[in-house]
């Protein structure tokens, strides 16, 4: 156990996202996602449910502020403005963290193809359908 950490951050994943660098993204998601087929790395949080992963992961990590878009969420179906009661978790723990980012709605195999891109895949156990989320790690300035 650590002072000040969540203890949601395992070992791994504390380790994983200080060895990301500017720019790496990482995907977590819900518990019905294709996390094997996807990731390049694959870091498991069973029994742990997204809002509380995603808090704690922007409790300890930049988000790029270099790039327009910086948070990215899948989507309901091919619905790109349909807000599910998960989306509006997102964004609210996101402005908590990020108020003046925008969480930028990815539709299906745009969202995919980024997961796969991730530098790493964090699957979570939540239940709730379309509660994924993608973050593109920023600096620490001087």
């Amino acid at each position: 156990m650590l002072k000040g950490i969540d203890p949601i951050l395992s070992p791994e994943l504390l380790a994983t996202l200080r060895a990301m660098g500017h720019g790496d993204e990482i995907a977590i998601v819900d518990g019905n996602y294709p996390g094997v087929e996807h990731a390049r790395r694959l870091i498991r949080l069973d029994g742990v449910p997204l809002i509380p992963a995603l808090n704690a992961v922007l409790s300890v990590m930049p988000i790029d502020d270099f790039v327009e878009d910086a948070i990215f969420r899948s989507t309901f179906r091919q619905e790109r403005d349909t807000l599910e009661p998960v989306h509006h978790d997102i964004i609210a723990c996101c402005a908590g963290h990020e108020p003046a980012r925008t969480v930028v709605p990815l539709v299906g195999a745009d969202f995919y193809n980024r997961v796969r891109a991730a530098h790493t895949l964090v699957q979570t156990g939540e239940p709730r359908l379309y509660a994924n989320v993608i973050l593109r790690k920023g600096v620490i300035y001087p």
